[in-house]
């Protein structure tokens, strides 16, 4: 038993030994690599097990991350559409000059309120209700644009912590204009509210949902030209993709105030058309030529072309040597 301890620690190293004399030397060898092989898919397994731990942990802190976006994600929305009627309750009190009531609906105990005079706040919402009179009447309704959330490396770009900064489109029988409003995220309150250097008319939807027929024509073609890449026998067909889908420049929008617009460097990736719908104000089509596209359908039917005309020149070929062999006078 004492000799087998070290033949076997020997052995391992791959060794002849003086403590095992007697023992052949491809037989300790063999064992040796008997021996090795064992120990090394033993390492083997455990790496498999390392990397699996590994995998698995890294799972679940995406899964962790992924959950907590969500929530976040669903407060944020919740939050958005309680900010939209928040809105229109203050203006609809503002019009009607209750001012302790619109006092009550700001965040007076957030930080960035706590020194402020309650007189002045109220003289300043009289001047702020005699601006939205004189504009834009007595009578108004209420439209969502967007919500955000700023965060920016130069400090006053960003919006204070806990707050939203909300967009709200308001508009009578004739003109329209737009409300900045800073929510308190805990107090579900207003700090701030102001509206846009923006007062224009009411436009037209007409040509704007006329213009999205031709837009949304855009991917169809797309999608079509990359079946028919699909089917085709051409080589490293995801580039071809990468083309049709990437290459939808230069781009041309139609904004529902502004109109028609071009812009030469600007790429629409998303087969090709991009799409607006928040209020009068950002509401637009944004279509790309489709340069990938249109090259790869021309390169396609020029192929197809080809390979018809090499067919229809076969065909006479053999119908001509056919012939040829018809009347070629028969010896006896």
């Amino acid at each position: 038993m004492q000799q087998a301890q070290p033949f076997v620690a020997i052995a391992r190293l791959g060794v002849y030994s003086e403590f095992s004399p007697k023992i052949p030397r491809g037989v300790l060898y063999l064992y040796s690599f008997v021996i090795n092989l064992r120990n090394c898919h033993k390492r083997q397994h455990v790496t498999t097990n390392a990397k699996k731990t590994t995998y698995h942990i890294m799972k679940q802190i995406l899964l962790t991350l992924l959950a907590i976006l969500l929530l976040t994600s669903c407060e944020f929305i919740s939050n958005t559409l309680k900010y939209k009627d928040k809105t229109e309750e203050f203006v609809e009190t503002l019009i009607k000059e209750d001012y302790n009531k619109c006092v009550d609906l700001m965040a007076m105990n957030h930080e960035i309120a706590k020194n402020t005079n309650i007189d002045t706040m109220k003289l300043g919402l009289a001047n702020f209700r005699q601006l939205i009179v004189k504009n834009w009447g007595e009578e108004l309704e209420y439209s969502f644009m967007k919500s955000e959330k700023k965060f920016s490396t130069v400090e006053a770009d960003n919006t204070p912590p806990n707050t939203t900064l909300v967009l709200v489109e308001f508009n009578n029988e004739n003109d329209f204009g737009v409300l900045e409003v800073l929510f308190d995220d805990t107090s579900k309150k207003i700090l701030n509210i102001k509206t846009l250097d923006v007062k224009a008319p009411i436009p037209t939807m007409t040509y704007f949902w006329l213009f999205g027929i031709l837009a949304i024509c855009i991917p169809v073609f797309n999608i079509y030209v990359i079946r028919q890449i699909k089917r085709s026998d051409l080589n490293k067909k995801w580039l071809k993709y990468i083309a049709v889908i990437f290459l939808n420049v230069p781009a041309i929008t139609y904004a529902a105030v502004s109109g028609l617009s071009f812009k030469l460097l600007n790429f629409q990736i998303l087969l090709g058309v991009s799409f607006g719908y928040m209020g009068y104000l950002n509401s637009y089509w944004t279509f790309g030529i489709p340069l990938g596209g249109l090259y790869w359908f021309w390169k396609l039917r020029q192929r197809k072309n080809e390979a018809s005309e090499t067919k229809i020149l076969t065909d006479q070929d053999i119908e001509t040597e056919t012939m040829a062999d018809i009347n070629k006078p028969k010896t006896e």
